[in-house]
């Protein structure tokens, strides 16, 4: 029976570890394993699928009752609660017990044993699809208790992951997104597949050869390839001319091309030839012991700053600048990455051959530029100031077109030709199927503008080429690496576009595919629009549940990065989407992001003015949100963000735009961290909020921030103290209070500050003075955690334990340390600095080693380490001297200096130590403690603290041999 507002599952319970585990599975970089929604176009935030479907579906569907119960006596997976949400992670393709299998493959890779299989028993979630019974009676269940089958609306859907979860269960999506590259993707990912399936694959294969084959024809010339081998990737290196020689630099970091053992290859550059000097080095490639390895390591270009080798004096930064913004910097080709027919990769230095297509392709392009560009096949836009195009711009590159080397503008001048030519003959034979496999071509031009361009880059480790948004950025290579336009890169598209498109159009068909028991599929209602999240086109109360993810604060710039695609796209796709590309770039305006770089001309007030403007949109997209929303729907946000600015204006909007926040979730998301950031901490949960739509409240009573504190602190304990049971750790579990501290507040909505403002008037409550407290409530409880008691030892040392255990590193970021030490005492940074326990640079804050904290002479009174001290301050400065103490003179000498103070039976010394063996992470590679002060914890308190409780310390084994990986990565 439908009720007026149904209480829904995520209300009462989410699977987040369940969900954590394999949503860290699906996001695992391994080739051909992870979504294939993610390789079909770049997009820069796309949630994992199986955490998507768990949040639409669970906000959707009812909690359990007798009265569902009794609704569907036959259904077996409604007779209980633990049936019920056994149902739920079914739907969503969890198909065993990831909890144990993680512990089992966690101690296996402990003792370095090999479980068979992939350890789980069961295929990662998202490729395993609900039946069409499984879907009928989801669908049914939806219908009773919505009265009709509810609708899924993403407002600001982006990469496409809710929409097209939400349209593999059957359910009617809309999915809306402001950036016209987006709607795009969304499109090729979601609409077409929804509708036409697998229909159209032989349809984008045969035509996709086609395409193929008329580019590779007219390039074939200029990329020539010596006899039985195929072209892996050309390696060049930007260069300017010599400020004192007029000679050319070329820029490079150093000479390797690979450094595994036994197929070691550098290139040597040589400046002179039969006495005369050469007007640029010429390279050749040498390998194995051939190579001097100190000439391989050195390269003309470091920290900004290059070195001449004619005169080995510094060649400045500035004039590096300065030469490519005047037109002097040019590209210098010196080493070829090849394979043989027998498969077997090498390089080979550049040959006449090449030089000779180069320039060939230099006049070629030379002479088509005008022409295209007057037909709309090239980009003239210019690049527009901005976060991301700074850097490219302080380079000379200022036209889109300059991002590209002249072959490889000439390569996507090509493409771009022969599909408008391909239009009008795929319409002629398809009819009304002709523009969805034109959509999904034009899909193509998209992974070669991503992997081909002065951005992309060689990458000696993996022995593969890097994409140019292998991270979210617009920046500057001093070398790059081009594809084979001719031989492999749109051969290789079209392989990356069938691929990607069997999957998406597979597991939607899979989904509700006919069984046993029925014979019927199911019909998938996607609609697509481009615009403002503010201005859906939809009908007042005629969504039933806005799920989205919205704009991350000042995560990730979207419309500065997708005005890479978008000049050259709106040349392609704007043929068959013209609605999507009515600009001449996206629309930055009303882009929902903090971006200084907007109110660059205010000066000191940008980032002021960036906060209030993210705070402002985002308060109209809800508001709209609010208005489409029937009044018992769901709400529900993905929010992934450390800094607590981002947290206060996203609370901030909810709250004015009229929604409480009913409960939320914490869910590890993001892919697992290497050892490589192993001195690096990152948040790694997405924050699911739920939300519904605000009952006024009728008393006049004015709520204030010291009404509801204990509430606040109490919701934050409860939290924490739940979700740590679920693995949440570190920074995801001081996120995790986010979400009940701002449900405290929505709930009592309006809420005023304890602090009036200027004139004493009363002011609203900020959701930040709320998440303050919050976050001194995780600050107590793990101190306790750590310590074995409540006590507060003191500031300095509370900063210490509670940082190492909140982010589990050395580094991070300045914003999170600043409110860790205020949460701790009060304290700021600048005085943690001052106590030398901190140093902070470029936005981020590094704990320092007791080494680093040593004081000498006058500034032995100070805190820090101190040998001579007759008595410390603070608890950690005693800590911090004796492990220095221990690793300069031997333990013996610490037992002395522990001795003489009296630290062997001092309590706070020994909670200290307990604290610090409890959260500085203990984790070895090869033998070696990564944090070194675990290991002197370690051996003094095996010799002098038997009563200090030691974690078990983490062996982790080697890295795999990176050579091991396939070419190419897929975005």
């Amino acid at each position: 029976m439908t009720t007026p507002r149904p209480r829904v599952l995520i209300e009462d319970w989410l699977p987040v570890a369940e969900l954590g585990i394999e949503s860290r599975r699906e996001a695992a970089p391994i080739p051909g394993q992870f979504p294939k929604l993610k390789t079909l176009h770049v997009w820069w935030a796309r949630r994992p699928l199986v955490a998507s479907s768990a949040v639409v579906l669970a906000g959707l569907l009812p909690s359990w009752s007798d009265e569902l119960r009794n609704a569907f006596p036959t259904a077996p997976e409604l007779q209980n609660e633990v049936s019920y949400r056994q149902w739920l992670l079914r739907l969503v393709g969890i198909w065993g017990d990831p909890v144990r299998a993680r512990r089992a493959l966690d101690a296996a890779n402990a003792a370095g044993v090999r479980l068979k299989g992939n350890g789980y028993g069961y295929k990662p979630a998202f490729k395993n699809s609900p039946s069409s019974t499984e879907l009928r009676l989801l669908h049914d269940v939806l219908t009773h208790t919505w009265g009709e089958m509810p609708v899924v609306c993403d407002p600001t859907a982006g990469g496409g992951s809710i929409p097209w979860v939400a349209s593999r269960m059957g359910l009617p999506a809309v999915a809306n997104d402001l950036n016209g590259v987006a709607a795009s993707v969304l499109t090729a990912g979601v609409a077409v597949p929804a509708r036409r399936a697998g229909a159209l694959t032989p349809h984008i294969r045969r035509w996709g050869q086609e395409l193929v084959d008329r580019v590779t024809a007219r390039l074939g010339a200029y990329f020539p390839r010596g006899d039985g081998e195929a072209i892996v990737a050309y390696i060049w290196a930007n260069a300017v001319p010599c400020p004192r020689t007029s000679r050319l630099v070329p820029l490079i970091k150093d000479k390797w091309l690979q450094k595994a053992s036994g197929k070691e290859a550098a290139v040597t550059m040589t400046l002179e030839f039969d006495g005369r000097e050469l007007r640029e080095p010429h390279f050749e490639v040498v390998f194995g012991r051939d190579i001097d390895r100190q000439d391989a390591a050195a390269g003309t270009v470091a920290r900004g700053k290059a070195t001449s080798p004619y005169d080995n004096l510094v060649i400045d930064g500035s004039y590096l600048k300065t030469a490519a913004q005047d037109g002097l910097m040019t590209q210098v080709l010196y080493a070829v990455a090849v394979r043989s027919s027998s498969g077997e990769r090498s390089f080979r230095s550049p040959t006449s051959a090449d030089l000779e297509a180069i320039a060939a392709a230099r006049r070629v392009y030379a002479e088509h530029a005008p022409l295209w560009e007057a037909h709309g096949i090239l980009p003239t836009e210019e690049l527009p100031e901005g976060a991301k195009t700074a850097e490219p711009i302080s380079m000379g590159l200022t036209r889109w077109t300059d991002l590209f080397a002249p072959r490889q503008a000439l390569a996507h001048g090509i493409f771009a030709e022969e599909f408008a030519r391909l239009i009008p003959d795929v319409r002629a034979e398809l009819g009304d199927d002709a523009d969805d496999v034109l959509v999904e071509l034009a899909m193509m031009q998209g992974k070669a503008l991503n992997w081909n361009s002065r951005l992309s880059s060689w990458d000696v480790s993996r022995q593969k080429v890097r994409s140019t948004f292998d991270t979210h950025n617009l920046g500057f290579k001093w070398t790059f690496a081009e594809f084979d336009a001719a031989g492999a890169l749109y051969s290789w598209c079209l392989e990356q576009l069938v691929d990607a498109y069997e999957e998406i159009s597979r597991l939607l068909s899979e989904s509700g595919r006919a069984d046993l028991v029925d014979s019927d599929s199911f019909t998938r209602d996607v609609l697509v629009s481009q615009g403002s999240a503010a201005s859906l086109p939809l009908e007042d109360g005629s969504v039933t549940h806005v799920c989205m993810d919205p704009p991350y604060y000042d995560n990730v710039m979207y419309a500065e990065l997708a005005d890479y695609f978008y000049v050259w796209e709106k040349r392609t796709l704007g043929r068959l989407l013209p609605e999507f590309f009515v600009d001449s770039l996206t629309d930055k305006d009303n882009e929902a992001v903090a971006n200084p770089a907007r109110f660059a001309a205010m000066g000191r007030r940008r980032r002021e003015l960036a906060d209030l403007d993210y705070e402002t949109k985002m308060t109209t997209i809800f508001e709209e949100a609010h208005r489409v929303l029937r009044d018992a729907g769901v709400l529900s946000v993905m929010f992934t963000h450390k800094r607590a600015e981002a947290w206060d204006t996203l609370g901030m909007s909810l709250l004015q735009s009229g929604f409480t926040i009913e409960t939320s979730w914490p869910v590890n998301t993001e892919s697992e961290q290497s050892l490589h950031q192993a001195n690096m901490n990152s948040a790694a949960s997405t924050i699911m909020l739920v939300c519904r739509k605000r009952t006024e409240r009728n008393d006049d009573h004015q709520v204030y921030l010291d009404d509801i504190e204990h509430d606040i602190r109490q919701a934050a304990r409860e939290a924490a103290t739940r979700f740590q049971h679920d693995g949440i750790d570190g920074v995801d579990l001081l996120l995790s209070t986010y979400g009940p501290t701002l449900s405290v507040i929505s709930q009592n909505w309006p809420v005023y500050s304890s602090t009036p403002d200027a004139d004493g008037r009363d002011q609203l409550l900020r959701p930040e003075d709320a998440l303050a407290l919050a976050r001194e409530e995780i600050v107590d409880l793990r101190r306790s955690r750590l310590v074995g008691q409540a006590a507060k030892v003191d500031g300095l040392t509370d900063f210490v334990l509670l940082a190492w255990d909140t982010f589990g590193a050395r580094e991070f970021p300045f914003d999170t340390a600043r409110l860790l030490a205020l949460a701790v005492g009060g304290l700021d940074v600048d005085e943690l600095e001052r106590a030398k326990i901190v140093s902070k640079a470029s936005g981020k804050v590094k704990l320092l080693a007791p080494k680093e904290r040593l004081r000498r002479g006058s500034d032995s009174e100070l805190p820090g380490v101190t040998p001579e001290a007759s008595s410390f301050e603070h608890v950690i400065d005693a800590v911090d001297t004796a492990l220095y103490i221990a690793e300069v003179d031997g333990q013996q000498a610490a037992k002395r200096f522990l001795d003489r103070h009296g630290y062997t039976t001092d309590a706070g010394f020994i909670s200290t130590l307990q604290g610090l063996a409890n959260a500085i992470p203990r984790t070895k590679v090869k033998g070696a403690w990564v944090v070194p002060e675990a290991g002197l914890i370690d051996t003094l308190c095996t010799l002098y603290f038997e009563d200090v409780v030691l974690p078990e310390a983490e062996e982790m084994a080697a890295l795999a041999d990176p050579n091991e990986n396939t070419l190419f990565d897929v975005e």
